[in-house]
């Protein structure tokens, strides 16, 4: 867990490249100048993970005490700080001289056509400089080369890119400036934080489009903390740029955990945000399995045989085409078909799938998800209540998202709801015919104009009620937040899930309720009125007769 003291630097260093580096984009989109940011971000990360670990063997080299003590002999000490395996064997990127950051941030400045000498082993070569963005490309496709975990995940499209040299060099001195070292964090840390508040920066500059690969991080905070992956295989079938996987890595070193007791798998259909995603990974030092390419998570599912221990997603809400190349059969669908013209219990269900049998899942939906009975969706619903896998619905509130204003919930799900241990050792209870509703719509804050957020004492409002209620310790219903209902009263209210009908909320928010009930409750209120109306027409008409009025 970082420190104020580490916070506030991190805060400070962040804004300020970002406010430097939006300053350099002229008129280049964001969603272009994103990769050319992220790229050189990541580039600065091997080369000072690199640099890190090669002062680190420098000083072994020295020291009479330790095993790697090479005496005075300063030509064989850098012969031997050339030697890869002392990189690999601490999970160092091996970064050939051409992608080191001195050689790339020296020569760029170096006039197009200009020679300079290149060593590659034990010889060295003169090398024309071409132009900025293929020094970066060459950088990149050498360190692609020599790391085989990086084989396709790298951007190498600074030639085409549309950014003046200067504003390239000068965004090459810009994040040249990024510290490796601070007093208690180091390269992977400190770029890290500057990776992912680079991309929510983004994600807010591309509006809609940036929602695609970017989960807001209150939302992933409140969804991990939930679920506590701790120990196991984390799986995310739309994942984005690996915002849950970020988040789980955090989780895991708050509770003095070992980031080697989880695995991570996912899968991405679009190939520039699973490189993002890939690079993520890369730069947090999280071992990754993303099926090896981009592909679409219905039609070609990269992880066929993975039953895992927690799934967590935000998949694109009411997703319309999506089964090209999908059965009706298709073994997913155990709870139903879901309709062609909406994939939400197309998500819902591929993770089911995939879930072990004592695993834990948090999906993202739009809440028409908790209450639809269009196209076999209220069905699927009842069979899911029905084989008892919903465990806990949240009702979030609006304005969370920067690609979509339409009011969303989480669905967790559980296919045993029997007593046992999590792997943090939380002993949870019987729940079995019981579903915990909670409306969080009232909670959080308005950051700016636009946005919402939740505080910190949000999260744990709603975290703490979940695990209480998991576990039977000081859990209470609170009328018009949280309440625990059983499958038999849920069954009452046609198997609708949205929690304003069970916590007691004072009024029904208007995408809490489908639009044929809507009708009906309305129009029996309209017909009700027009009684009444009806009623007073009369009475008045007698009291006006009887004061000798003609009527």
């Amino acid at each position: 867990m970082t420190s104020n003291e580490e916070q506030q630097f991190l805060n400070e260093l962040e804004k300020k490249l970002w406010n430097a580096a939006d300053r350099l984009r002229s008129s280049l989109d964001a969603a272009v100048y994103k990769h050319a940011v992220l790229g050189l971000i990541f580039l600065k990360y091997v080369s000072d993970t690199f640099a890190e670990r090669r002062t680190e063997l420098a000083a072994q080299f020295r020291d009479p005490a330790h095993d790697y003590y090479l005496g005075d002999d300063e030509a064989l000490i850098k012969e031997e700080l050339e030697v890869r395996d002392f990189y690999t064997e601490k999970n160092v990127f091996w970064v050939p001289e051409i992608a080191r950051w001195d050689t790339l941030q020296s020569n760029a400045k170096l006039p197009i056509g200009t020679h300079f000498m290149l060593k590659s082993g034990k010889t060295e070569q003169a090398v024309e400089m071409r132009t900025i963005g293929w020094l970066i490309d060459t950088a990149l496709d050498h360190v692609e080369k020599e790391n085989p975990k990086l084989k396709g995940v790298l951007n190498k499209t600074y030639t085409q890119l549309s950014i003046e040299a200067d504003k390239l060099t000068g965004l090459i001195d810009l994040i040249g400036s990024i510290p490796f070292q601070h007093a208690s964090l180091h390269a992977k840390d400190i770029l890290g934080h500057v990776y992912e508040y680079f991309l929510g920066q983004f994600a807010l500059a591309e509006g809609k489009k940036g929602g695609q690969y970017y989960t807001p991080k209150a939302i992933v905070s409140l969804m991990v903390e939930m679920l506590q992956p701790f120990k196991g295989r984390v799986y995310d079938p739309a994942m984005g740029s690996g915002g849950f996987f970020v988040q789980s890595e955090r989780f895991i070193e708050e509770h003095q955990g070992t980031l080697g007791n989880i695995s991570v798998y996912g899968q991405e259909s679009n190939p520039t945000t699973w490189r993002l995603a890939a690079m993520n990974m890369a730069l947090r030092g999280i071992d990754f399995n993303f099926g090896g390419r981009w592909a679409s998570t219905y039609s070609e599912d990269l992880h066929p045989d993975l039953r895992a221990d927690f799934v967590m997603a935000n998949p694109p809400f009411n997703m319309k085409e999506w089964k090209s190349g999908v059965k009706d059969d298709d073994p997913r669908w155990a709870y139903g078909i879901p309709p062609d013209g909406n994939a939400n219990f197309a998500w819902l269900q591929h993770m089911l799938y995939h879930l072990a049998p004592n695993g834990s899942l948090g999906l993202l939906l739009a809440n028409g998800s908790m209450s639809s009975n269009t196209n076999n969706e209220g069905e699927i619903r009842k069979r899911l209540l029905l084989a008892d896998c919903v465990e806990c619905m949240v009702a979030l509130p609006g304005q969370l998202f920067t690609n979509t204003q339409i009011p969303a919930c989480i669905w967790f799900l559980s296919k045993n709801k029997h007593p046992r241990e999590t792997a943090c050792g939380r002993k949870l209870r019987e729940r079995s015919g019981e579903v915990l509703f909670i409306d969080a719509r009232n909670l959080g804050f308005m950051k700016d104009r636009v946005l919402r957020d939740f505080t910190r004492e949000d999260i744990q409002k709603v975290v703490s009620t979940y695990h209480a209620w998991q576990s039977g310790a000081g859990y209470e219903d609170v009328l018009g937040f949280c309440k625990s209902v059983t499958l038999a009263q849920i069954a009452e209210h046609g198997h609708v899930l949205t929690p304003g009908r069970y916590v007691g909320a004072e009024a029904v928010e208007e995408d809490d309720e489908a639009f044929a009930e809507k009708m009906q409750r309305l129009t029996q209120q309209l017909g009700e009125q027009m009684e009444k109306g009806v009623e007073l027409d009369q009475l008045i008409q007698q009291k006006l007769g009887g004061l000798g009025y003609e009527c």
